[in-house]
């Protein structure tokens, strides 16, 4: 046997019955073959092994010396092929040991992950979760190569070759601390303008955004006098100044030391999205995972 590609798998399944067997016949009605068709595969098998594999015997037929080697390597080879196509068996939370890795900004961890949190170390105590640094240039790599199981992201920048589903539609409020003095009521375009404020670079360093670029078709500017790379630092910021921020609704949702107010100025809201790759789509517990998040947001 020189090549395993030529070999036919059904060869194997029927020696593997004989030799337990020891008899055609028998052998033919576990198979639900005909005995012909029994007698046929052992010729073939015969030839691919060069060896008489079972002979002739006074109680059926007896297994030559190569036949007795090739029985428990045999048997633990298909039952190995057996579980590997075998249908996927339902997924367990409780039992579970997966360890998850999910990419997601801050703000995709406090918007989506810490809704989830309760429900899934409840659910799945055995579980384990990473959450590793977004970045969307290298989403796809990451779902394609394994190294990460989920990504949040908005849907306008999502990666086309991926799976998605649309968790929430965000909207931006204006936010400053509890008791800060032009936030009493939603303020005017003018004095929005001369508040100062606080923006989110991702890259780091910019003092200009979407807000920007909208006062700026009005022929408005606002003093931006502090660039962060987190939403969270920024919270911290605005309950510890008087600095006010634009900022994403569900982010300030609840915080007791900020005061949220409608924004003079209207921005284009955004949807978030759940990202995955094709290759877990139909996992069980990845399945699951992916429904428990649906739920918590």
């Amino acid at each position: 046997m020189n090549n395993l590609r030529q070999l036919d798998l059904n060869l194997l399944v029927t020696l593997d019955v004989l030799l337990a067997e020891h008899n055609v016949t028998r052998a033919a009605e576990r198979l639900h073959f005909s005995q012909p068709a029994v007698s046929v595969h052992l010729a073939k098998l015969r030839e691919i092994f060069d060896d008489p594999l079972l002979l002739p015997g006074p109680r059926g037929m007896r297994p030559t010396a190569r036949a007795e080697a090739l029985r428990e390597p045999l048997r633990e080879a298909l039952a190995v092929l057996e579980r590997a196509v075998a249908p996927a068996s339902p997924f367990d939370p409780a039992e579970a040991r997966q360890t998850w890795r999910i990419a997601a900004t801050d703000y995709g961890e406090t918007s989506i992950l810490l809704p989830a949190m309760a429900g899934l170390r409840a659910q799945a105590p055995g579980t384990r979760l990473a959450v590793v640094e977004m970045v969307p240039a290298r989403i796809a790599r990451q779902a394609e190569q394994g190294e990460i199981d989920l990504a949040f992201h908005t849907v306008e920048g999502s990666p086309p070759n991926l799976r998605r589903r649309t968790l929430f539609a965000e909207r931006y409020v204006l936010a400053g601390r509890v008791g800060h003095p032009a936030l009493q009521r939603r303020p005017t375009l003018k004095r929005f303008c001369a508040l100062e404020h606080v923006i989110v670079s991702p890259d780091g360093g910019g003092f200009h955004g979407i807000t920007d670029e909208i006062l700026g078709e009005r022929g408005l500017e606002r003093r931006v006098v502090l660039s962060v790379p987190h939403f969270l630092f920024l919270r911290s910021v605005l309950e510890s100044s008087d600095l006010v921020a634009m900022l994403p609704e569900r982010l300030v949702r609840g915080c007791a030391g900020l005061r949220v107010v409608e924004s003079p100025v209207a921005l284009p809201g955004y949807e978030m999205a759940m990202l995955w790759h094709e290759r877990s789509h139909r996992d069980p517990a990845h399945q699951w995972l992916r429904e428990r998040i649906v739920q918590a947001v």
